[in-house]
Formats: C-alpha cells, structure tokens, sequence
C-alpha cells in the first residue's frame, strides 16, 4: 500500500515538475506595442513612421499592388497567409503571438517585440524597478539588437519574395536598417 502511494505521489510530482518546465519552455507572452508605448514614447512615434509599423496593412487586397506584382504576386488578401504573417505580425507562431487579426489585432505589424523579444517577463522587471540594469532584463528575455545578434533576416533573408533577386532597387543592409529601425533616443532613466 505506501508502496502504491509513493508511486502516486512520484507520478504527481513529475507531471507538476514537467507542467511548470513547459510553461518556461514556451517563453513570455507578448504585450503589444501599446504596452511598450507607456514608457517608450518618443522610440513609439520613430517606430510609427517606419513601414515595419504599417506591414500588416501591406497585406491586403489594393494595398502595394505594384510591389506585389512586382515580386510576382496576385493583388488579394493576405492577412490570413501563414507564409506571409511570420513576417508582417509580431510572435506569429510563438506562444502569446499573433494568431488572427480577430484574436490579436494588437500584435498586427513588425512591433517593437519583433526586435526585442516578447516582452511580458522582462516587461515586468522594468516596471518593478525603473532603474533596473540591462542585464535583469536581457536575463528576462529582453533581445538587444546589433550586428550580430538579430533576426532581421528571419523575413529579410532569401525565403522574402521582397528580396534584391526580385527588385535590384531593395538591397537589405543590417547596418543601415538598425540606424533607421526607430531612432534611439536616450532612456528616461539610467539602465
């Protein structure tokens, strides 16, 4: 009998053990623009005037149609594309992403997570702590740009019908992209 228990208690212990590494596994939730907006105003309005912030809008039906044709594509809707939404959404495919412009309009466009990580668990640092160091929220999940650490070409690479093979005029340069990305301006306090 304590035998069967213990075997009980075991199987218990495991499936909570499991259970709470898959939650960590999965990785932050993503917030959405508007939540990074609250501290990070002036980094909103820069990000606003790129066209990562109006990708999502690229998708749809008269929208950039010579573009599209262009890249050898119809002019139709394609907002619900899974070949196009990896790259015109934020988190599309990742646990708390985009799912549809019905469930999760606020993750519709290249928002600041895109670049920087889903940011509900380092979120959470910064707003405990507005003097926090970078390291507690890199640690957190925060991504920091640069040269060699970014995923620009996850949807700036070969696999975009949007690439200099197609258009000699489009020539992807990290360099130049991460000085246009949004300016950066100073934090309001000392990271």
């Amino acid at each position: 009998m304590v035998q069967k228990w213990c075997s009980v208690l075991l199987t218990v212990l495991f499936i909570i053990t499991v259970s709470s590494l898959a939650g960590t596994a999965e990785g932050a939730d993503y917030v959405g623009v508007k939540k990074c907006k609250a501290c990070h105003i002036k980094q909103y309005k820069s990000w606003q005037k790129t066209t990562m912030a109006e990708s999502f809008e690229n998708l749809k039906q008269g929208v950039k149609v010579e573009e599209k044709k262009k890249a050898g594509l119809e002019d139709k809707d394609y907002t619900a594309d899974a070949s196009c939404l990896k790259c015109h959404t934020t988190g599309y495919g990742q646990p708390g992403g985009f799912t549809s412009i019905a469930d999760t309009p606020n993750l519709a466009g290249v928002q600041c997570e895109s670049c920087h990580g889903p940011g509900a668990d380092f979120r959470e640092i910064m707003k405990k702590n507005k003097e926090f160091k970078r390291a507690e929220a890199v640690s957190a999940g925060l991504i920091v740009p640069s040269v060699e650490n970014n995923n620009c070409m996850d949807c700036h690479g070969s696999d975009s019908p949007f690439n200099e093979k197609v258009d000699a005029k489009y020539k992807f340069d990290i360099v130049e992209r991460l000085k246009k990305t949004h300016e950066h301006f100073p934090l309001k306090y000392k990271h």
